[in-house]
């Protein structure tokens, strides 16, 4: 059963049946919000949110980075799945796979940042959410929506936390500004 997060709530990635999960997903979907056209039509708009996943280790200090520009962490354990540039399509529009179990040990935690890279704000983009799926079940385990339209181009969705043996998840929800995640940095609040 999947837990809708509120911001600054906290979910653990423990397995109902025991131990921890290892393989998730984090999933980002959006939709463009449709404007009135030319003749009264509405008219769809193409926005290009980007998910990005920035690997930090216990004093806050940035080691990786997975955005469209670098698809994969150095040690191989975070996927980006590749850029929707439109929004368009029902589900997930970009995803990013991460195995827990393999996580190099100076990560301390993963923090999740979607970013409007054509400038959009969030008064145009609706039905914006973030979820977290168990991948060896394709079992939804969290889902924050990303709601609070407003005139930031960014928000910091959500930190996975090394937890003891295993980690948790915080949805963070903070809306920043900027095209990309290096623009985002100044805003991340550091574990």
């Amino acid at each position: 059963m999947s837990v809708n997060l509120s911001k600054g709530q906290k979910v653990s990635l423990t397995k109902k049946s025991g131990g921890t999960l290892t393989q998730v997903r984090m999933g980002l979907g959006w939709d463009a919000v449709k404007r009135k056209g030319l003749f009264g039509g509405l008219k769809s708009q193409s926005i290009d949110l980007d998910a990005s996943a920035l690997l930090f280790d216990a004093q806050g200090n940035l080691v990786d980075q997975v955005w469209w520009k670098q698809l994969q962490s150095k040690d191989g354990t975070v996927l980006h799945t590749g850029d929707n540039q439109t929004g368009a399509g029902d589900g997930d529009d970009e995803s990013i796979r991460v195995d827990l179990g393999s996580v190099h040990a100076q990560v301390d935690n993963i923090v999740f940042v979607v970013n409007s890279f054509t400038g959009q704000n969030f008064t145009q983009i609706e039905n914006a959410y973030c979820r977290l799926i168990d991948e060896a079940t394709e079992t939804e385990i969290a889902r924050y929506t990303l709601s609070g339209s407003g005139q930031h181009t960014a928000q910091i969705m959500a930190r996975v936390v090394r937890d003891g043996a295993g980690w948790s998840m915080v949805a963070l929800g903070n809306p920043a500004s900027g095209r990309t995640f290096h623009e985002l940095l100044p805003a991340i609040p550091r574990a």
